[in-house]
């Protein structure tokens, strides 16, 4: 069952990785320069602290990012 959330979630990813990728496409930032972005956010939760549900649900957003990197979704590689 999806919640308002969840929807919210989705949203803010599809709108952030169609910026990146509009970046790339006009030359505001390279492919490099995007996988870093990426890794850092990643990174950032990662390393969260917190309860152990809060960690588990950082290290699931960190696996998704890592996931996004490797190839997944529509991030384009040149």
């Amino acid at each position: 069952m999806s919640t308002k959330s969840d929807h919210a979630g989705q949203a803010a990813l599809s709108i952030c990785e169609a910026l990146l990728l509009a970046m790339n496409d006009h030359g505001l930032l390279p492919e490099h320069e995007i996988v870093g972005v990426l890794r850092d956010a990643a990174a950032s939760h990662q390393n969260a602290v917190g309860t152990e549900f809060e960690i588990a649900q950082h290290r699931s957003v960190a696996d998704l990012i890592n996931a996004i990197i490797a190839g997944g979704n529509s991030f384009r590689r040149s």
